[in-house]
């Protein structure tokens, strides 16, 4: 059973001024892989604050994978990857390119996309678009690596027979 955590990422949100469909979205994704939504939680578009969420979730041994979903445009306030990086201890950029490559089949403003994906200690952090479309299209195109992924940070001696 992997143990998602999941981070919206939007000023509006966080005000209540929007509703976050992205976060629902993502969870409706996780729990029909049969996989267990952990923690979930609206932030806005703050580094320090998205760094502390990143660092608490990450260290709790509660998350194998977390999800940001938003901030990670052009736009002066996206600073989720800048926040990512900040926290991550290895970068995993096979993740984010495959999700680029994926959406680009879709739409030419995917090379606007600045997410990415990283590990800090046994946990993997992967950065979504904010948009509900965007966010479930990129995680489609990771999810066939995800189990293993996670079997192989936990050091899951099972992990080796899978490939």
């Amino acid at each position: 059973m992997i143990r998602f955590g999941i981070l919206t990422l939007s000023d509006r949100s966080a005000r209540g001024e929007r509703a976050d469909a992205s976060g629902p979205a993502l969870a409706d994704l996780i729990r029909a892989q049969n996989w267990s939504v952990a923690e979930q939680a609206i932030l806005p578009d703050d580094e320090s604050a998205i760094r502390a969420a990143l660092i608490d979730w990450a260290d709790s041994g509660r998350i194998d994978i977390i999800l940001t979903t938003g901030g990670t445009g052009f736009a002066m306030r996206d600073v989720t990857p800048e926040a990512t990086r900040a926290v991550i201890q290895r970068e995993a950029p096979g993740l984010a390119e495959s999700m680029r490559s994926e959406s680009l089949k879709k739409t030419p403003y995917a090379m606007l996309s600045r997410g990415m994906a990283g590990i800090r200690g046994r946990t993997l952090i992967v950065n979504l678009p904010g948009s509900p479309k965007g966010a479930i299209e990129n995680l489609r195109a990771i999810l066939p690596v995800l189990s293993h992924a996670a079997q192989l940070l936990k050091d899951d001696p099972a992990s080796e027979s899978s490939h």
